[in-house]
């Protein structure tokens, strides 16, 4: 079967919503475990690369959120091939609209942390990003503690997300990751 076929089967998203799909869960995954990771570096040239670095996915992310959304709208999901019990339905869609609410606060959140410090935002260094807010010292601690917290929460959301694919796939054996896996 070619891939064109491919994406036309029942059930199956597109290629474009698959492919939005795996670059953000890559994006986000890694923006995640650098997060995690260079907080505890020491001051340094090195430190301020990285943390740019952050900050160019997190704006890319949320572009792509938004991209993903507007092709949502224009190629809403395919119909379900998988009859889940209600309290399963409900869990899932809960689930995937917080995960998109999450999708567009972690990125907001840490452009208005960077607005607050009053460091300059750039996209890859190819256009200066406009501050969302004046500097301010208390507001930078209140978008930092937010920035974090809802990195927990995205956390702990994508682990039930992928709890779920796992168990779909390797307990109920019910085809349901075919419908966004990429091959």
């Amino acid at each position: 079967m070619n891939s064109a076929r491919v994406s036309e089967s029942p059930g199956r998203y597109s290629h474009v919503a698959i492919a939005l799909h795996w670059l953000m869960a890559i994006a986000i995954v890694g923006l995640i475990g650098v997060g995690l990771w260079m907080t505890d570096l020491k001051a340094s040239p090195q430190k301020i690369q990285i943390y740019g670095w952050h900050k160019w996915v997190g704006l890319t992310v949320l572009a792509l959120a938004l991209l993903r959304v507007m092709w949502r709208v224009h190629r809403p999901a395919p119909p379900a091939t998988v009859v889940m019990v209600r309290w399963q339905a409900l869990a899932a869609g809960a689930t995937h609209g917080l995960l998109y609410l999450l999708m567009f606060a972690m990125p907001l959140s840490g452009w208005l942390l960077n607005s607050a410090t009053g460091f300059p935002l750039t996209w890859f260094g190819w256009f200066k990003v406009p501050a969302l807010i004046a500097r301010d010292r208390e507001a930078a601690v209140f978008w930092q503690q937010v920035h974090e917290y809802l990195a927990w929460a995205l956390i702990a959301l994508i682990a039930l997300h992928l709890a779920a694919a796992l168990k779909h796939q390797w307990l109920d054996r019910d085809g349901l990751m075919r419908r966004m896996w990429p091959f």
